[in-house]
């Protein structure tokens, strides 16, 4: 299932002897990797299924280069962390965000903050930051200086001043990890700069290193020291699911097939939490007829049983989704009331044959035909190798059979998928819509005419080439107003137009496929606890490291 634990008891390790190698060792307040570890030692020391490295990636802890280590990611930090299961902002390295007028934006910088050198941090390291990732572009991965005029220090805070109203900016632009400037000033280049000794403000300093696996120990110095309770951190390189399950992890991101059977069969301690974290969609090319027609993509929804889709895709896990744009229940506050069954729209073969009806199809012999009697049939395009994505297009197939229409499936290598996919290559293309976080930035990565390209030139987002004034206008309207009940009512009505419109169909919703062991520690995200996503990656996996606590067997 593409998306991208804890130690066990000493009986639990004996069990499982013969798939266990030799074991951790505890050198100090290091910890000397031997092989793979020995659930049973350490109880404050924590096994991620997190990294996947090779030869080629040996110590790579520069947290700009894109095949960087996953722990880059808890050793340095945004200014602000966007939580993408709610959206909500949590001030980070920056103790406090203002937007004083829709082109400013003022990051109040941290006090007491030290790099794990020992240095000061301060709103210097900040501008140092993001002037480095503007004297080098391929570092700029979230993408700052497209929306940045100029950044400067004043007192104990850094301003941003923006290119024009952008009041959305900020959250890309405080999303960016802050290096020190004391370090980083020396590097030549710093877009081949490995980092293999990085100094960060995070919880965690890189320990021993071997490229098949590599620890972590806990920063002393850390700001929010008291708050971290995980010592140790190892992170192996292979994570399969036969490792995830068998030996002793604590914490996973990784899709298992009959998790109850597998994951929660091989410890009572452990747990699961599988939340949205987008919306699994068909992009219909609207360049192309009849795709362009609203009253055939009508006819193409009704048509889905989406549950039925969804528990092909996923094994049951996932819900079927609105068609709101929105995920459920993490952005329930943010859904728009009016709409009707919070977006749900249920099966109904009559209804699609009256929409096909009224877009020029008909039934004929078991067959949806054109006005010229010709057999309608659709390509739908998904990556080889996506076998959920393949499992709802089957299920797809035999759904709009019913109503007379024939389906191919054409599966391009992942690679060719994404170039079919930018180019406009397809007539229906699976893919994945929202889950920043960040309600106009889903909406706009979805709809807006900035991202158009005619076919055969390369599209960044907006796939399927919608284009509508409207929405245009509403995004703009976004950009200039920093009261959160207009930005609330801004997002309604694209939540209409989307239902209304279709410009992308909604079927279910992906995972964010969150394992954990509760036996050596405890308060992991769930249903009851949504504090975030289950992520391993990603800066969201520091509001978790902050958050966990020891369980009393492990104390």
């Amino acid at each position: 299932m593409h998306t991208t634990p804890r130690t066990r008891t000493r009986r639990a390790a004996a069990a499982l002897g013969s798939l266990l190698a030799a074991a951790l060792v505890l050198t100090g307040c290091s910890i000397d990797i031997k092989s793979a570890p020995d659930p049973s030692l350490g109880a404050d020391t924590m096994l991620i299924a997190a990294d996947n490295g090779s030869p080629s990636l040996q110590r790579v802890f520069n947290p700009y280069l894109p095949n960087t280590r996953v722990a880059s990611w808890y050793m340095f930090e945004p200014l602000v962390i966007l939580n993408d299961l709610n959206g909500d902002e949590e001030p980070w390295l920056a103790s406090k965000t203002e937007i004083p007028d829709p082109q400013t934006v003022v990051f109040t910088i941290r006090q007491g903050v030290k790099w794990s050198d020992g240095k000061a941090f301060g709103p210097d390291d900040v501008k140092f930051t993001f002037d480095m990732l503007k004297k080098f572009p391929s570092l700029d991965l979230k993408g700052a200086w497209q929306y940045m005029k100029s950044v400067e220090v004043k007192g104990d805070t850094v301003v941003v001043h923006l290119k024009g109203d952008d009041v959305p900016a900020a959250q890309i632009i405080e999303q960016t990890q802050i290096v020190p400037e004391h370090i980083w000033s020396k590097v030549k280049d710093p877009s081949t700069f490995t980092n293999p000794d990085p100094v960060g403000t995070g919880p965690y300093n890189l320990g021993n290193f071997t490229p098949q696996e590599y620890a972590m120990d806990k920063n002393p110095l850390y700001w929010q020291a008291d708050k971290v309770k995980v010592q140790h951190l190892v992170l192996p390189a292979s994570n399969t699911q036969l490792d995830v399950v068998t030996k002793g992890y604590d914490w996973a991101f990784s899709f298992i097939s009959d998790v109850k059977g597998t994951w929660n069969a091989a410890n009572p301690s452990n747990t699961y939490w599988f939340p949205p974290g987008g919306t699994i969609s068909l992009f219909p090319n609207l360049t192309e007829a009849p795709f362009n027609d609203l009253d055939f993509r009508k006819g193409l929804s009704y048509a889905l049983d989406r549950k039925a889709v969804g528990d092909a895709a996923a094994e049951g896990y996932m819900q079927q989704a609105g068609q709101t744009g929105m995920l459920l229940p993490n952005q329930e506050d943010l859904l728009d009331p009016a709409i009707p069954d919070k977006g749900l729209i249920a099966q109904s073969d009559s209804q699609a044959k009256s929409s096909f009806a009224k877009a020029g199809y008909t039934m004929k012999d078991g067959k949806l035909v054109d006005t010229t009697g010709k057999a309608l049939t659709i390509t739908i395009t998904t990556a080889n190798g996506y076998s959920d994505w393949l499992r709802a297009v089957q299920a797809i197939t035999k759904q709009w059979a019913a109503v007379g229409i024939t389906v191919k499936v054409a599966q391009p290598q992942p690679a060719a998928y994404q170039l079919a996919l930018r180019n406009g290559d397809f007539q229906l293309a699976m893919g994945s819509v929202g889950g920043t976080g960040s309600v106009y930035q889903d909406f706009a990565n979805n709809l807006s005419s900035e991202f158009y390209t005619p076919i055969g030139n390369q599209a960044a987002n907006n796939f399927g080439r919608y284009r509508s004034a409207e929405v245009d206008a509403i995004l703009n309207e976004f950009t200039t107003t920093t009261d959160e009940q207009e930005q609330k009512q801004l997002g309604y009505r694209l939540q209409q137009i989307y239902y209304d419109e279709l410009p992308s169909i909604g079927l279910y919703y992906g995972g964010s496929w969150g394992l954990f062991s509760t036996q050596k520690f405890t308060g992991w995200p769930s249903a009851d606890d949504p504090y975030t996503s289950p992520k391993t990656y990603v800066s969201t996996a520091l509001l978790i490291l902050t958050h966990l606590k020891k369980s009393e067997a492990a104390k």
